[in-house]
């Protein structure tokens, strides 16, 4: 494979029909079927049908009820269950730990054929309201983890690391800050741990959750200039002072919010209220720790380049497609969302 948008496999724009899920799959089930009959394995499987441009192969498109997007989580559905099933047949499916997430909440911009719907939650992805950073995820393993249950626990990607390390008996390393917690209290007792989530848009700390309580240190959805230009981050939903185009500071008195009895973010609690005092203390006082022990690094993408940026994946020669890259030209990135 040499890259999504070339000859091996078209994406009909018009259509939508991709065989690319297909592809995934059966590069995901050789994989399964080489490595358990000698080895322990790890298989990442990134699908992408649900970013835009969403598409489906044509077996499945037209067969749900919400357009061009619910094909394409039809058909990852279906590819999910394959995989699953050819755990079971392998008889390796109790000694496989299987974990379904996503890496943001729906993109509102591309909603609603091409992207999908965050129900009660506000905005969407790059946002760093609950409806940009907030996903469900789904966690399978026959025997150990019990089937149907549902659990609350906040959760982050970045736990996958240590509940990984955890259930293969290793610990974390000890000489750098690990951020993330081991998941199997949680998947296996039903615990609920409470701990602190923390939501960057670049390298600003604009919020933080504690428990039932989110603070929102700094709030913005997008510039002025990109909303007028017709990107919309919140389509249809406006909180005074909270869904803004200019960046609003709030570090001196947090907007905090009870995701449980207000998951959409749109009450902020009374700054007299004594349940607003209690929550302010206890997020302050994660937050100072999280920033007492941040070490300061030099960002991977301070320094942005054309031409080295130029999309020409490996392969692009065979199929005649590589393009030329652009004068190299190096400057600082300018992250306008």
């Amino acid at each position: 494979m040499v890259g999504r948008y070339y000859e091996e496999f078209p994406i009909n724009l018009k259509t939508g029909e991709a065989n690319l899920t297909q592809i995934y799959l059966q590069e995901a089930l050789d994989f399964i079927k080489r490595q358990a009959r000698r080895h322990p394995f790890f298989l990442y499987w990134a699908v992408d049908a649900t970013h835009a441009p969403v598409y489906a192969s044509k077996p499945f498109l037209g067969t749900s009820q919400r357009g061009r997007y619910g094909d394409a989580i039809r058909e990852i559905d279906d590819s999910i269950g394959k995989m699953l099933e050819l755990l079971h047949n392998l008889h390796i499916a109790d000694n496989t730990f299987v974990f379904f997430t996503s890496d943001n909440g729906a993109a509102l911009i591309s909603a609603p054929e091409q992207g999908g719907s965050n129900g009660p939650f506000l905005c969407g992805k790059q946002t760093t309201f609950e409806g940009g950073m907030r996903e469900p995820a789904l966690a399978w393993w026959p025997g150990h983890v019990a089937a149907g249950q549902v659990s609350h626990q906040l959760g982050s990607i970045m736990d996958l690391f240590t509940t990984s390390l955890a259930l293969a008996g290793l610990t974390p390393p000890s000489d750098r800050a690990i951020d993330g917690l081991s998941l199997l209290p949680t998947l296996l007792q039903g615990q609920l741990m409470e701990r602190p989530v923390f939501y960057y848009r670049g390298d600003t700390l604009m919020a933080a959750t504690l428990g039932q309580h989110k603070a929102h240190f700094w709030t913005w959805t997008n510039s002025w200039e990109n909303f007028r230009q017709g990107i919309d981050f919140c389509p249809g939903q406006n909180v005074s002072g909270v869904t803004t185009h200019n960046l609003e500071d709030h570090t001196k008195l947090p907007l905090i919010f009870h995701l449980g009895r207000d998951p959409g973010e749109r009450f902020p609690l009374s700054f007299v209220s004594a349940e607003y005092q209690e929550a302010l203390g206890r997020i302050a006082s994660v937050v100072q720790q999280h920033q007492e022990a941040l070490v300061p690094g030099q960002p991977q993408l301070n320094v942005c380049n054309w031409a080295v940026m130029n999309w020409a994946p490996p392969g692009c020669e065979k199929l005649g497609k590589c393009l030329t890259p652009p004068e190299s030209i190096p400057k600082k990135c300018l992250w306008s969302h």
